[in-house]
């Protein structure tokens, strides 16, 4: 994820918000109305603060934040640029979570730990990623560029990119567009080898191995009979 100035990002962001969000006329109008903006704005502010180590003050306005927008980002989180919160109310986004750029998260969603992980336990989301309202993605893995999750999904894996992902648990039903089906079909027949085929071919080849042998064989044994004639009609000869 490249990182820009705050003030870029900040414009990319309400950029986001008019790109995004059909009910915004202009930017005046998402700079005011907009709740995800404004968290997101506030966001930028107190992630300066964390990353300067005033720990407790960018806690303290991470708190205030969540009380005036319904969005709960940890100031640790690191936040691509041109991203956008549609509604917001209840989205949840953890300390260790990373979040790429032009990513668009509805409201409901939680970027956040199973309880069982150290250190890095929330996950990372690649960019240009849809999470539909009221999903879960939990755990410390990787949901890869320009994927989609599916409204009210639990993600407690690896998610690839360009792949779309729905239900409890959730569960990858198109990869690129296309359907898992017909996806895990084509890698059989790309990448999976007929047993059967193999079988012949490694039969045919020693069949062809053994014909080989056989027909040098048939040549040495009629050149030594030849020898042996010519040996034999010289001492008749003489």
């Amino acid at each position: 994820m490249k990182s820009v100035y705050a003030f870029t990002a900040i414009k990319r962001d309400l950029n986001a918000v008019m790109k995004y969000d059909p009910a915004t006329r202009n930017k005046f109008e998402a700079a005011l109305c907009s709740s995800g903006f404004h968290a997101l704005l506030m966001y930028r502010f107190f992630h300066f603060l964390h990353v300067h180590r005033y720990f407790l003050l960018a806690r303290i306005l991470s708190s205030l934040t969540r009380f005036f927008t319904g969005i709960e980002i940890h100031p640790g989180a690191t936040i691509g640029h041109g991203v956008f919160i549609d509604h917001g109310s209840g989205v949840v986004i953890g300390e260790t979570a990373v979040v790429g750029n032009n990513v668009i998260i509805y409201q409901g969603v939680t970027l956040g730990g199973t309880g069982k992980d150290k250190g890095k336990r929330h996950p990372t989301i690649g960019d240009n990623v849809m999470i539909c309202s009221g999903a879960k993605v939990l755990g410390p893995f990787t949901v890869g560029n320009g994927a989609k999750i599916g409204a009210g999904s639990i993600v407690l894996n690896e998610v690839p990119p360009n792949a779309t992902v729905v239900g409890v648990p959730g569960r990858i039903v198109r990869i690129a567009g296309k359907r898992v089906d017909d996806v895990c079909t084509d890698i059989l027949n790309q990448a999976v080898p007929d047993p059967v085929e193999d079988d012949i071919a490694a039969l045919s080849a020693k069949v062809a191995e053994l014909e080989n042998k056989i027909t040098e064989m048939q040549a040495s044994v009629k050149k030594t009979d030849n020898k042996n004639d010519k040996t034999d009609k010289g001492t008749e000869q003489k």
